[in-house]
């Protein structure tokens, strides 16, 4: 047994554990663990630092997601089972696709998009890999593919091998991508041999979760910092959390601290509408407020994109602060940067098509993020 499965096998994943480790009441959230599932690493547990922390409230079961909220009454808002031609197959954008690898997950987030089948047994069979591997072949659009679940890395070595050399038998995929956990909550698992095997498989990027700069230990660090030695390219996901990183100066601390070790910011997402995660929420204000304090006062590496994933399998809509485009005619842009200040850059000369009208101007109207 590796260390990192000797660690699963010590995380926290029962309701009398966690009374007694946390001072959790058991039969307060038994209930809720019956449906949700909890598991807490050794690694997570020593990165909290009191009660109701930023880590806690990430992955200690609370009553609140017993709650009932309209607004988050559906097990799968992002209709990624409509969106499943074949078992464990998501294709809804036009050269992509997602694989569930497993349901299996080092850690269980209380906020989890995919609440309604993370911790149940499930790993992706010979037999269903093979419908995958047929189905991405007869569909030659598809030319990038992320691994998910779940988490791929849960898997031990062979049987995420088997997948990415299953994989890279389709000569039109040129794109694979991981999306994982495990970095930052389960960092013995990557091992050198890990790493050795990943390599074998290029051009292979990992995006990373990641929602709070308490989660950037030494151990992290080493974590990602093999994965990148071994080439592979480290972007990151964060989920914007009421009372967890919903305010600039922590998210900034989080932006900055992956980039020194060497994992860039990708993407900060709203929080998607799922049972039992109403206590989540934000305003998207919030999010929109926290782009405009990073622009500016940090380096655009430290900028991910600020994005709500479409209810109803819409997809990943980008959204941006609209105070820095004021105004845009055929002969001018008017722009306001950080600081405030307005500044006007004039538009390149162009002769106009016969019989074309003249752009109607563009200008925005104001809005608060209070």
């Amino acid at each position: 047994m590796e260390q990192w499965q000797r660690d699963i096998k010590d995380s926290i994943d029962d309701v009398e554990t966690l009374e007694k480790v946390l001072g959790v009441p058991a039969d307060a959230v038994r209930e809720i663990v019956k449906e949700y599932p909890i598991r807490i690493t050794p690694h997570v547990l020593k990165t909290i630092k009191k009660k109701g922390d930023a880590i806690w409230k990430q992955v200690v079961p609370s009553l609140s997601e017993g709650e009932e909220d309209l607004s988050c009454a559906s097990g799968d808002p992002l209709h990624e089972e409509e969106d499943s031609p074949v078992p464990n197959l998501v294709h809804r954008y036009p050269d992509r696709a997602l694989l569930f690898v497993t349901n299996q997950c080092p850690i269980y987030c209380r906020f989890c998009t995919r609440k309604r089948f993370v911790g149940s047994p499930g790993t992706l069979t010979p037999a269903e890999l093979k419908q995958v591997i047929d189905y991405i072949s007869a569909h030659t659009e598809i030319r990038d593919i992320i691994l998910s679940g779940g988490d791929p890395l849960m898997v031990v070595d062979m049987l995420l091998e088997r997948v990415l050399s299953a994989l890279r038998t389709i000569p039109h995929l040129k794109i694979i991508r991981i999306g994982t956990r495990v970095p930052g909550s389960l960092p013995s698992r990557i091992t050198e041999n890990l790493c050795l095997m990943l390599k074998k498989y290029h051009p292979l990027y990992m995006n990373l979760h990641f929602n709070h700069p308490d989660e950037i230990t030494p151990e992290v660090a080493t974590a990602c910092g093999r994965l990148a030695d071994a080439g592979i390219p480290l972007g990151s996901q964060t989920v914007l959390l009421d009372g967890v990183n919903d305010d600039p100066d922590t998210m900034k601390r989080l932006m900055q601290n992956l980039l020194s070790i060497r994992v860039k910011p990708y993407y900060i997402y709203q929080a998607d509408l799922v049972r039992g995660t109403h206590h989540f929420r934000t305003r998207v204000e919030k999010g929109l407020k926290i782009i405009s304090a990073l622009r500016g006062h940090t380096s655009g590496m430290a900028v991910p994109h600020y994005v709500i994933d479409a209810p109803n399998g819409g997809g990943k809509v980008a959204i941006l602060p609209q105070e820095t485009l004021l105004y845009m005619d055929e002969n001018e842009v008017v722009v306001q940067n950080y600081e405030g200040k307005q500044f006007q850059y004039p538009q390149a000369k162009q002769a106009p098509a016969v019989g074309a009208r003249s752009p109607r101007p563009y200008s925005m109207v104001p809005f608060h993020t209070d």
